[in-house]
């Protein structure tokens, strides 16, 4: 990994997508307590994307304090022709997914922790699978692990220390 991209969040319009609300319980002398925590993943669309946890005393709390949080937490993601420009494995907890670029009209073929953050970055074609955990928590993570892997043909190229052209001709 070639270090985290940080993205500022002054000048650019984000979407937010819920993924999962967890009500959580809390007994105590008195009764239980409920409390409710949110997972949240923002993007623009074009590439950029961040993810976020809130917890609060009611769900508009909780989904509000976890989008300020994946505000915090964007990341630059290479994207080429509205998919990815490699095979990737993202790992987090028990959780790994399995991240292929696909063909023009193959649609996002991923499950439901995985899709949220595929809609929000602005992939549209592209091939994942989970494993291990299902765990949204985890499988958030792990997809944005993944994501945070990626790089495009001009990253490598600059890395190497050639030129473009032969990256390509390897």
């Amino acid at each position: 990994m070639t270090g985290i991209r940080k993205i500022k969040t002054s000048d650019i319009l984000l979407q937010d997508q819920l993924v999962a609300i967890n009500r959580v319980t809390k007994v105590t002398k008195g009764g239980r307590a409920f409390s409710f925590s949110a997972i949240v993943v923002v993007g623009d669309g074009n590439g950029i994307v961040g993810h976020g946890l809130g917890k609060a005393g009611e769900v508009a709390g909780a989904v509000l304090k976890a989008t300020e949080d994946a505000k915090k937490n964007l990341i630059k993601v290479p994207i080429i022709n509205k998919t990815l420009p490699h095979e990737v494995i993202g790992k987090f907890g028990g959780a790994n997914v399995l991240i292929k670029p696909a063909s023009p009209g193959t649609g996002v073929k991923a499950g439901g922790a995985m899709r949220a953050v595929f809609e929000c970055v602005g992939v549209h074609n592209v091939l994942a699978k989970s494993k291990g955990s299902s765990n949204p928590h985890n499988v958030v993570k792990a997809t944005i692990d993944g994501l945070m892997k990626l790089r495009d043909a001009y990253t490598v190229a600059t890395e190497r220390g050639l030129e473009l052209e032969k990256v390509f001709k390897g």
